[in-house]
């Protein structure tokens, strides 16, 4: 007869596969953490519909914002030039914007930037760089602007990118394959007046979508002034957003 295996190793099978499942949980079903964790904290619950070539909203449960300044091509007269993206902030988004909240990947790609390690600009060095934008912002000085930032290249050849970000999800790094609806990171105010003097308010997340190159292509919305036309800008969201 074979030997019976003692108890011990019953506990250190049970702890190894226990490990597993935690592992393989933290790696793929983050997403699905945050969601339940943005019910808790009162907000519609909500997975993707539809198509899987839609994008999803990097809020879950989040709707588009109804502010035309919240919308792209809002104009931005403190730096010559106009908003590039979808601004979520407390009461324009359906669910609660607050600190440290959740962000996910609006669709499946391959990460181009990830800033990990992330510097806030003191009081003085963000008074300067809003001076010096005055009369118009340089792709450098526009990547301060937003602060901590993650960028995801996909399939279809948009690049989205996410802004003012507080935190990166621990793993996140360059060149990684990240799923639709899958966590990248958390909500912050970084790259604003406020964060440079220490406070948390303002908190907001930064969402733009790109054809081609960030720094010289098309954002979605380009060319549309909300105040104008926010219905149109509106209905061009929602060809490539899974949103009612």
């Amino acid at each position: 007869m074979g030997r019976r295996l003692k108890p011990g190793w019953y506990v250190f099978v049970a702890l190894a596969l226990y490990a597993l499942v935690v592992t393989l949980a933290w790696r793929h079903d983050r997403a699905e953490l945050h969601r339940l964790r943005a019910a808790l904290a009162g907000a519609p619950v909500a997975s993707p519909r539809g198509d899987a070539s839609r994008y999803v909203l990097p809020l879950p449960g989040a709707c588009l914002p109804r502010k035309p300044e919240h919308l792209p091509g809002y104009p931005r007269p403190y730096r010559k030039g106009a908003n590039q993206g979808f601004i979520f902030e407390n009461g324009d988004a359906c669910v609660p914007v607050v600190y440290g909240a959740g962000v996910v990947a609006a669709q499946r790609g391959r990460v181009l930037k990830a800033e990990q390690e992330y510097r806030e600009l003191s009081a003085a060095e963000f008074d300067a760089l809003v001076a010096a934008v005055a009369g118009g912002a340089s792709p450098e000085q526009m990547d301060r602007l937003r602060g901590r930032e993650v960028w995801i290249e996909h399939p279809d050849g948009r690049i989205t990118v996410y802004a003012h970000l507080s935190g990166l999800r621990p793993d996140l790094s360059v060149g990684q394959l990240v799923e639709r609806s899958e966590w990248i990171g958390y909500v912050g105010n970084s790259g604003t007046r406020a964060a440079s003097r220490g406070s948390k308010k303002g908190a907001r997340l930064l969402l733009e979508v790109w054809q081609g190159n960030v720094d010289t292509g098309t954002y979605l919305g380009k060319g549309l002034d909300p105040r104008k036309n926010k219905d149109k800008l509106l209905t061009l969201a929602r060809a490539l957003f899974a949103v009612p």
